[in-house]
């Protein structure tokens, strides 16, 4: 079979062809079954909002700001919910994806750069896996980073044999790394005693994160890396591999559960996410280290401030589980797009390739012309270009679950559209203030 192949009839076409409508949906059993039927696509989702890049923000931002910047997490788990519940309706309602929406409704060039720009955000998610993984295996084993960015490439083989097994498999070990990080962090939080008042205090907004040019470039990383543009393709084609009824009572019923999935994942994704920058408030902002700014530091530091010995272990072995389960997004969010924005199918183990190479080269030449010292920059830089993106994947998205002839009586409500439009405009602005405040910084 030719790794590539243009799909020609579009009534046919389905995202992820392989394991489309692969998992049985009992139509008569109790809620739980059917909760456990449909749960799975919200924690692959999850694991966008828990990657690396999300441990190089949170580290850097509790370090320099203590707990200020828990009301960004906040925000932007809330965002991410609403967005990825709009992304369930618009798989389930349309029986598309965003992507292939995105071709069959806009202008061929409009579509080729909203293609070139779905790319970019993958290869940045994908090279944030790369570096975090390669810098937690250098923490663990010694390994150089260059090796470790190399050694990353070869999970494209764990990856090929989980698919042949079955989605489910690939599900299941997510979930287990998941379970992972969670132990590792609940551990640290022991570890570091933070205080609980300035926990609470945190979660409230403040107007210095506008203010201040630093703590925003800040928040807008730590927004990029929550909100994550290549998962609101992923969702929207996952959520078809269960083989629900095609009815309206389906749809609702896949909407209902699919929704209670994603809000599920992403409510431990935000505990993640949170913990990490509650870690270093406690640990680094508190004891007087606010330039703590690459993971390596981090790694070494955390023992002799908390006087565990398990501390910094504990961190690398949660932070080697992030990368690694991150990875496994990564192609299928890639063939998603590819395949919907291109009508194209390609190859699992070429796609993996592809992308995992996009993002290996990149790091090997920065880190090799930088230093490894640069590595947490790096990662927290591509979680700022996701952030860039994001506004071209909310905006269609927005749009087409407005769409009574597409969505029908799924269509988003009144409420759905000022709270879904006024988020899309948020996200836009403060984009272009962080560009604009960078820009004078440089001059």
């Amino acid at each position: 079979m030719a790794a590539i192949n243009r799909k020609h009839d579009l009534e046919g076409e389905v995202s992820l062809p392989e394991i489309h409508s692969s998992i049985p949906v009992p139509v008569t059993t109790s809620f739980w079954k059917k909760m456990l039927a449909y749960s799975g696509p919200g924690f692959l989702i999850a694991v966008g909002y828990m990657d690396p890049g999300n441990w190089a923000t949170d580290l850097q931002g509790g370090a320099q700001f203590g707990f200020n910047l828990l009301s960004v997490i906040m925000f932007s788990s809330v965002v991410a919910m609403f967005l990825q519940y709009l992304c369930v309706k618009l798989g389930v309602a349309s029986e598309r994806d965003l992507a292939q929406i995105c071709r069959e409704q806009y202008r061929k060039p409009v579509a080729m750069l909203m293609w070139v720009f779905a790319e970019i955000a993958t290869v940045s998610t994908d090279m944030a896996e790369v570096v975090g993984s390669a810098i937690a295996m250098q923490l663990l084993f010694g390994l150089p980073l260059l090796a470790g960015c190399i050694i990353t490439g070869l999970d494209v083989f764990i990856i090929l044999y989980l698919q042949g097994r079955g989605f489910r498999y690939i599900e299941s070990l997510i979930i287990t790394l998941i379970i992972i990080i969670s132990a590792c962090l609940i551990s640290e939080i022991y570890f570091s005693k933070p205080s609980l008042i300035g926990i609470l205090i945190g979660f409230v907004p403040n107007t210095e994160i506008i203010k201040n040019s630093t703590m925003l470039y800040m928040a807008i990383a730590i927004f990029g890396a929550t909100v994550m543009p290549h998962n609101l393709y992923l969702h929207s084609a996952i959520i078809q591999t269960r083989k629900y009824e095609r009815t309206v009572e389906g749809k609702r019923e896949a909407i209902k559960f699919g929704t209670i999935d994603v809000v599920a994942a992403l409510t431990i994704a935000l505990f993640i996410n949170a913990a990490i920058l509650i870690v270093s408030a406690a640990t680094f902002h508190w004891s007087g280290h606010h330039d703590v700014a690459k993971i390596q530091d981090a790694y070494q530091l955390l023992t002799p401030i908390l006087g565990a010995t398990a501390a910094s272990v504990v961190f690398a072995i949660g932070l080697l589980a992030s990368g690694q389960q991150a990875t496994f997004t990564g192609t299928l969010a890639g063939q998603v797009v590819m395949e919907g924005f291109l009508n194209i199918q390609i190859t699992p183990w070429l796609r993996r390739m592809i992308t995992r190479l996009l993002a290996i080269v990149p790091a090997i030449v920065i880190i090799g012309y930088a230093g490894e010292n640069q590595a947490t920059s790096l990662l927290v830089a591509s979680q700022v270009v996701l952030s860039l993106q994001l506004g071209f994947a909310v905006w269609p998205l927005m749009r087409f679950t407005g769409q009574k002839n597409r969505m029908g009586e799924f269509v988003n409500s009144i409420w759905t559209k000022i709270i879904g439009w006024s988020l899309t405009i948020i996200i836009i602005a403060l984009n272009a203030k962080m560009v604009l405040d960078q820009v004078m910084i440089l001059v």
